[in-house]
């Protein structure tokens, strides 16, 4: 396991927090802390049902470590330099590897919540996207500008970005880099709630505290069938509800499947 990688992990019954903690650095990240956040994300036992990901200090976090654009080396990887001398099934293996640090969030038997106060920049927006639901402080400021530096957002956060608030408005975002500050995230619907900063600590319990107050296996059944219903038709919709609803009553009448 991956210790002192500027992550850390806090369990409190069903409740995972997970805090960035390079606060000096705006808790900027690097290939060490991806590490150790898809370490967590794999040693999560079945008893956690929520897990609040958030930033130690005045920032979420401002993004991949600046070091890595001034051809410098990150603790646990490479730099951005040696990354492109890399074949590119290496260079594209690495990325994955990088990416599995946020997909987890998305776990079917979890709810995940980003506490989001000051910057959320570039990484930081992605991990911000990879939770379920948001909740923002008035003064967070959401910005992906990796376009503007030549590159890509690759941590999964284009088709995230896409789905919250459409391709135009993601495109646009994107190609200018600017920052969306939190009356607008919550106007076009990148945030579940904004709040005073003072109170963001209370939203977040409160928000916690409601989800798992629903039963585990119904809660599941619902992320489920809300998140795949883009993808299907209406007739095939009610058809996972009819298939969803069975499993629960046959739960409630005893019978194990």
């Amino acid at each position: 396991m991956t210790l002192n990688a500027g992550v850390r992990l806090t369990v409190d019954g069903a409740l995972a927090t997970v805090t960035l903690c390079r606060p000096e650095k705006l808790n900027a990240q690097t290939p060490q802390m991806w590490t150790r956040l898809a370490e967590i994300g794999r040693a999560l036992t079945g008893d956690i049902r929520v897990v609040v990901v958030r930033g130690e200090g005045r920032a979420f976090s401002a993004g991949l470590d600046r070091a890595a654009l001034r051809g410098e080396p990150l603790p646990g990887g490479p730099s951005l330099a040696e990354m492109g001398q890399l074949p590119p099934e290496e260079c594209e293996a690495l990325i994955a590897d990088y990416q599995r640090a946020f997909s987890w969030l998305s776990r079917p038997d979890l709810v995940s919540i980003a506490a989001v106060a000051g910057p959320a920049i570039g990484a930081g927006f992605q991990l911000a996207l990879a939770c379920d639901l948001r909740i923002l402080a008035d003064d967070a400021q959401l910005a992906m500008p990796e376009t503007t530096l030549g590159l890509v957002p690759d941590l999964g956060g284009t088709k995230r970005l896409v789905d919250l608030v459409g391709y135009a408005r993601a495109l646009e975002i994107c190609l200018t880099g600017r920052t969306v500050r939190a009356a607008e995230a919550a106007a076009l619907g990148l945030a579940t709630v904004v709040v005073p900063r003072p109170e963001l600590d209370d939203a977040v319990a409160d928000l916690v505290a409601a989800l798992l107050a629903a039963p585990r296996s119904a809660a599941i059944e619902t992320k489920a069938l809300l998140a795949g219903a883009a993808r299907r038709s209406q007739a095939e919709q009610e058809a996972a509800e009819r298939a969803a609803q069975t499993r629960l009553l046959r739960e409630r009448a005893g019978f194990a499947e």
